[in-house]
């Protein structure tokens, strides 16, 4: 039997995918499913590129799909081994990863294969020197060596100023940026960025180093910072943790417009324009800004557009923007999941407003967050987890309101308002809550229990949810809080939905977060 794709037999194109079939064995050739319709050869090629030399693509728009053939087989199972447990996204969508049936792809015959082979050719220019990557090492590890999260930017030909909310919208196209520092050093404006994840990192160094944000001006170039992580102790203009909400603005600096502190709560970015500059057009042509040129779809091309004579860009497709946010969560188990359910677990890192089950496709919901920042808060820390034996896919949702159902139209349940829920932990400025917040782990933060209750009581209370106890500890000096290791991280989270806020009676409810110790 011939696996080669032909343009008669053409099978990959017209084979209906089925979401359940995984293939038996490991191949170099990648499928890939549920792509934006407007993503470019590059984005998609450089999925594969931290994993080893990508030797052919075939880009199916039509369906939202595509083909990546891996130069090995080492690389394919690396790169399927990693984005199993991070989700990869494309334009802020996640985007899906496994083997094909194929070998080999032999896409000689097909027609409109010049774009692709054209990034193909400038992918592989990339690639020699310092962006070479030994395959064996990424089969191994799934990671790059000696590279962190943390990137040191420096904007060179600095003509139109660059402020964080830019760099904020240009970098996270290429994942979630936890921090950002904005400095003056040696005359040059730069900039630390912490991504949640590596590889984020290297994709977007990738991606963007030699780039300009405007025609022949602010450039930008990037390597590894040797820090591991940022710390930032103010949210203002030079400097922001989009992990804790609740920093001040500093002595030195005033506070943020408002529209600004929501996580720069609109979708376009304004770098103001000086018309008239020497020898640089007003309102910069974004659309020849960031991108290779010459080569169609080259890598790093963030297709940025002016959206008005005044330098004000856009992500195409990127309808849920910075400024969004609601969040689209998929693949759930529809047999168990609840609106109560997802408001209790994305509480953990927000105020949650509305959710929405989606009533003819329950495996889909939307949820509604306070702001922006705990939107991306809770896509950081929940894109990915485990939640009722399947994994919980989280993004922005094109839309920025969840709707409430209309009198008397069907809905059974699907939709709550928990707008003024007692529940919300976020409610209070300085609220410690903004201090202790975690990803989901195994072992869970107990708090507001009363003298009366025992530790038999709490170790019976979490075994009835068919949870395992490994471990539990009550603190030495205030025994109204206690720390109980579960069998797993997936556990926790089943416990955490189900027994946050349970009545523990006289008058106390318990209260429940991830930890980050050990019992």
């Amino acid at each position: 039997m011939n696996n080669s794709t032909t343009d008669t037999d053409h099978g990959i194109d017209k084979k209906k995918f089925k979401k359940d079939r995984w293939p038996c064995s490991p191949s170099r050739v990648l499928h890939i499913r549920q792509i934006p319709n407007d993503v470019t050869e590059a984005e998609v090629i450089s999925l594969g590129l931290p994993f080893g030399k990508v030797t052919n693509l075939l880009l199916l728009k039509g369906k939202s799909q595509a083909f990546l053939e891996m130069a090995s087989e080492e690389a394919a199972v690396a790169m399927v081994n990693y984005y199993s447990a991070a989700t990869p996204l494309l334009h802020s969508q996640p985007v899906y990863i496994q083997y094909s049936n194929h070998r080999e792809l032999k896409t000689d015959n097909l027609p409109n294969q010049a774009r692709a082979q054209a990034a193909l050719q400038a992918v592989n220019g990339l690639q020699s020197g310092s962006l070479a990557i030994t395959n064996a090492f990424a089969a191994e590890h799934g990671f790059l060596p000696g590279q962190g999260s943390v990137l040191r930017i420096i904007v060179e030909n600095l003509f139109y100023p660059v402020t964080l909310e830019g760099l904020y919208q240009i970098f996270s196209k290429f994942g979630s940026v936890m921090k950002i520092v904005t400095f003056t050093k040696n005359n040059q404006f730069q900039a630390l960025l912490q991504y949640a994840d590596s590889m984020n990192a290297y994709h977007a160094k990738m991606a963007l180093d030699g780039q300009s944000i405007y025609t022949a001006c602010c450039t930008l170039r990037i390597d590894f910072s040797k820090l591991s992580s940022l710390n930032v102790k103010y949210n203002n203009d030079k400097s922001r943790d989009f992990t804790r909400l609740d920093l001040p603005f500093g002595d030195s600096q005033p506070p943020m417009e408002p529209s600004t502190a929501a996580a720069f709560g609109t979708q376009n970015v304004i770098f103001p324009s000086y018309v008239g500059a020497a020898g640089f057009a007003p309102a910069m042509d974004f659309a020849q800004g960031l991108s290779v040129p010459s080569v169609p779809g080259a890598v790093g091309s963030l297709a940025i557009t002016t959206s008005s004579a005044f330098g004000q860009i856009t992500m195409p497709g990127a309808t849920g923007g910075p400024g969004n946010s609601v969040l689209l969560v998929s693949n759930l188990n529809s047999e168990v999941i609840t609106p109560h359910g997802l408001f209790i677990l994305f509480g953990v890192y927000g105020d949650v407003h509305r959710v929405k089950i989606m009533f003819k496709k329950k495996e889909n919901a939307l949820v509604q967050m306070a702001d922006a920042s705990q939107a991306q808060l809770a896509i950081s820390h929940l894109n990915g987890q485990r939640l009722y034996g399947k994994v919980l896919h989280a993004t922005l949702s094109k839309y920025h309101t969840v709707q409430l159902p209309r009198e008397g139209q069907e809905d059974q349940g699907l939709t709550k308002d928990y707008s003024n829920s007692p529940l919300h932990r976020f409610k209070k400025p300085g609220s410690k809550n903004f201090q202790n917040i975690f990803p989901p782990s195994a072992t869970l933060h107990l708090s507001n229990i009363p003298p009366s209750v025992t530790v038999d009581d709490l170790k019976n209370l979490f075994a009835s949810t068919g949870s395992t106890v490994k471990a539990f500890r009550f603190f030495q000096k205030d025994c109204k809080m206690a720390f109980i290791q579960l069998g797993s991280v997936e556990e926790a989270v089943h416990a955490l939905i189900e027994l946050h806020n349970h009545d523990l009676g006289e008058n106390h409810h318990l209260r429940i977060s991830f930890s980050k110790s050990s019992v």
